[in-house]
């Protein structure tokens, strides 16, 4: 069982109409609608959590169960996920360059865990005015994907099976984004 984590975003119900067609078992729950404890006591294999609106910190237990989690879930982050996925480990949040609302971008990831098999670069869209600071990325965590001018666009935990993206795989316009999602299953053995 998946636990989809909502923070209170539309896209949620892409991301599960893709589970859905996947397959797979899973649950779509608030972010303030569930706490760390009920998480560890229930059935989940893997945790997702959804793009949404502002910044980590104010994304209920978004960055909790991130903490919590580490090593013990594989845990897939879209948008505000990535992002919070970032900020837990160190990295900093801050505004893009420019606001990216609807707008496509050339992705260029390094052919590794959920990027193996996608054509480089492919076409995806992006709903964000933050960003992970590339400068301010710790050790713990690599740039798996970036624009053509150096955004970062994806990270991976060195150690734990954490991915983060920060475009929209469940978006209509991405290209091979279903395959994003079979990807982290198969590889992350889910």
């Amino acid at each position: 069982m998946i636990l989809l984590l909502d923070n209170y975003d539309s896209f949620t119900y892409n991301i599960a109409q893709i589970l859905g067609q996947l397959n797979r078992e899973f649950e779509v729950i608030r972010n303030d609608k569930i706490s760390v404890k009920e998480i560890e006591k229930g059935k989940y294999k893997s945790l997702i959590i959804s793009p949404g609106p502002g910044i980590p910190k104010n994304a209920g237990i978004t960055m909790q169960a991130i903490n919590e989690f580490k090593g013990k879930l594989p845990i897939f982050g879209v948008c505000l996920g990535h992002q919070a996925i970032g900020d837990v480990f160190g990295a900093n949040v801050i505004r893009a360059p420019q606001l990216m609302h609807g707008k496509t971008s050339d992705i260029f990831h390094d052919n590794n865990t959920i990027f193996n098999g996608l054509i480089n670069p492919f076409t995806a869209t992006r709903y964000h005015s933050l960003i992970v600071q590339r400068n301010s990325i710790p050790e713990s965590l690599e740039i798996s994907a970036e624009t053509k001018d150096g955004i970062v666009m994806a990270l991976r935990h060195k150690e734990y099976p954490i991915e983060g993206v920060q475009f929209h795989p469940e978006s209509i316009l991405t290209e091979a984004g279903k395959q994003l999602f079979e990807n982290f299953f198969s590889f992350y053995s889910l």
